[in-house]
């Protein structure tokens, strides 16, 4: 099991990503892997289920194991085709409101090593978009 973590800087307020983060109905807007999400909660929260529906038919069983809408951090666990398992930790951060990196977030990936390097590329792309105004 490797886990490895990256942070992306941006010019969208820290809210606005929160809020991006926490509707499932959201993530197709700015992750280009997702084509759509099933989700029963409009908003997740600890124990939320659903589907991620990516591109290339690939479906994609979540779980979301920690919510905290205070500090801005959630994590959930991604079950993957063949049984792989990935467990994915995020956190928004407020920066300079008037500065060009006004938000910040940073994503935490467990998981077998070659999953884990290969979804990092893709993670950063979706990122940099999240954190766009």
């Amino acid at each position: 099991m490797t886990s490895l973590a990256i942070t992306v800087r941006g010019a969208a307020p820290a809210a606005l990503v929160w809020r991006r983060y926490t509707e499932p109905d959201l993530w197709p807007t700015w992750s280009p892997q997702i084509a759509s999400v099933s989700c029963a909660d409009r908003v997740i929260r600890t124990g939320s289920t659903g589907t991620v529906h990516a591109v290339l038919g690939v479906q994609v069983r979540f779980e979301v194991t920690r919510f905290d809408d205070l500090q801005r951090t959630w994590a959930w666990d991604a079950m993957l085709p063949l049984g792989i398992r990935l467990h994915l930790e995020h956190s928004v951060m407020e920066l300079d409101a008037s500065g060009p990196d006004r938000s910040s977030t940073g994503l935490r990936v467990s998981g077998p090593l070659p999953i884990v390097l290969g979804y990092l590329p893709v993670a950063r792309l979706a990122l940099g978009r999240l954190l766009r105004p």
